[in-house]
């Protein structure tokens, strides 16, 4: 199977959050969207925004961690989730505080 193309092209901000395999399904990066539960470059977006490289995407995950990733690339098909990994996106979420390691140690 050929490598899936990856582009600078915007795309749907909900279709790459599934390609990116940041979400399971894509119903599912719609209700984040929707729920507040992801930021591009520090704003909620709308439901129809379309993302490219350069953008910042900030998701809410359980439990109230956030993870942050940079946009580096946009693919209409779906890839492994390793090589979406890197060829999509660059994780840059901060380590968390002691404060949050500390709330994290008490669920475990």
């Amino acid at each position: 199977m050929p490598d899936a193309p990856v582009s600078d092209r915007p795309l749907r901000l909900d279709v790459w959050l599934d390609v990116a395999c940041l979400c399971k399904t894509r119903s599912e990066a719609q209700r984040a969207v929707k729920g507040g539960k992801v930021e591009v470059n520090g704003e909620r977006p709308k439901h129809n925004r379309e993302v490219k490289p350069g953008d910042t995407i900030t998701l809410t995950r359980p439990l109230g961690r956030k993870q942050v990733v940079r946009v580096t690339g946009t693919s209409e098909q779906h890839l492994p989730k390793a090589e979406a990994k890197a060829r999509l996106y660059d994780a840059i979420t901060p380590p968390p505080t002691p404060e949050e390691q500390a709330f994290l140690q008490l669920l475990k």
